[in-house]
């Protein structure tokens, strides 16, 4: 019986642990509120990126899949020191997102895109940098980006945006029934 209390103790200090862990590479609400209505307020109205005018775009929405991406690559960058699209293992963006489970089966079409920063304090400089930055203004205000995820490690900030569309009733009904077939394209 002393065992068994043991063992259960042991259980749940090793579980509190890792959900300490695992609140500590989430952010918080506060956090996706603040960084989706800085991105959806922009996206309304639509902008100027450089000299192109970016019309009003659909809000984003936040996904889990994109934010674990986003944190893997700021605390990669940030442990490793370095600045760029591609880790230091040779991921590309895309890797990461498909590899933290943002996936592309099963829809028609699929699309990933990055923005990184680095040195920002908060929400509001990062965001402005972005929109300054003809390139990243153009990613936050892609109509066909749906989603983002966003994380921030030690001034090092990715975001992560992805866009899948779903096939429509008649198309997933034609694929269940075998009179349609879905034919992968090489990504190269």
């Amino acid at each position: 019986m002393n065992s068994l209390f043991k063992s259960l103790f042991i259980l749940i200090v090793l579980c509190s642990g890792l959900d300490a862990y695992s609140q500590e590479m989430v952010s918080s609400r506060q956090f996706r509120r603040e960084f989706l209505n800085d991105i959806n307020r922009v996206r309304e109205r639509g902008c100027n990126c450089g000299g192109t005018y970016m019309p009003p775009a659909p809000p984003l929405v936040w996904n889990d899949y994109l934010e674990i991406a986003a944190i893997g690559h700021a605390q990669d960058m940030a442990d490793k020191n370095y600045f760029n699209h591609t880790s230091k293992d040779g991921r590309s963006m895309e890797d990461r997102i498909t590899l933290a489970g943002y996936t592309f089966k099963g829809y028609k079409s699929f699309m990933a895109g990055e923005n990184i920063a680095q040195g920002q304090m908060n929400i509001a400089e990062v965001m402005q940098g972005w929109f300054k930055s003809p390139g990243h203004c153009k990613n936050l205000m892609n109509p066909g980006f749906k989603e983002v995820g966003v994380a921030e490690y030690n001034t090092y900030w990715v975001q992560d945006f992805g866009g899948r569309v779903s096939f429509s009733p008649g198309q997933q009904r034609m694929l269940r029934s075998g009179r349609a077939r879905l034919v992968e394209q090489s990504r190269e």
